[in-house]
């Protein structure tokens, strides 16, 4: 099955260069570029992509109000990865709160911008565990109240703090001595109690409320 990429920058050099990145995957394929966030919504709708790589800044609306826009109104609302020049830019954290699935560097190279993609479709894992981590760190003075409130399990928190660790079902199966089945019924069920659109925002969540400190 072939996954379909948006491009969303500014820059028409970096959005031809991740076209030719993608495009000579067999399994992935660009199917629209845009040039500004406000250009966004109406191509998700139009072109279905399955994922969405977005520029974090740009002049008219930007990568936050885009994922925003995305996330609230699409029908079928694609993956995020935002796309940034600096991996402690606040604006990527501010993303990834608004429901981006990830985020990659700009610089970053052509083997992680195809794996990214991939990760973020198969969403059993978490994509740069350890950025996002000291993402969070920087921002240790937006904590939430804790998640007592959500009623997870024993199960599920040690589930949910492995999850933060970035390994994937695979991985947290291997390591609880339990099925790979059981451990996705574990991550279903954090999701749905987090109000958590995928393994991101469950991990951010658990950040921001202290339940896992960074670091």
């Amino acid at each position: 099955m072939t996954t379909r990429v948006l491009l969303v920058d500014d820059e028409e050099l970096i959005r031809a260069g991740l076209r030719a990145i993608i495009d000579v995957e067999p399994d992935l394929e660009v199917v629209g570029e845009a040039a500004d966030g406000v250009e966004v919504l109406p191509l998700v709708n139009k072109l279905e992509p399955d994922v969405v790589l977005m520029d974090v800044r740009m002049p008219t609306v930007d990568g936050i109000q885009a994922t925003r826009h995305i996330l609230d109104r699409a029908a079928e609302p694609p993956k995020i990865i935002v796309v940034t020049t600096f991996e402690n830019d606040d604006y990527v954290y501010d993303a990834l709160i608004a429901g981006a699935s990830g985020f990659l560097l700009k610089r970053a190279r052509p083997a992680e911008i195809v794996r990214a993609i991939r990760v973020v479709v198969a969403g059993d894992s978490l994509l740069f565990p350890a950025a996002i981590r000291m993402l969070a760190a920087n921002r240790g003075d937006a904590r939430r109240p804790g998640l007592r409130e959500a009623g997870l399990t024993e199960r599920e928190e040690e589930v949910l703090r492995l999850m933060a660790t970035g390994l994937s079902n695979v991985e947290i199966s291997e390591q609880l001595f339990v099925g790979i089945q059981t451990v996705k019924t574990h991550v279903g069920n954090i999701l749905a109690k987090l109000h958590a659109r995928d393994r991101t925002q469950a991990v951010i969540t658990a950040y921001e409320s202290g339940f896992v400190t960074p670091g």
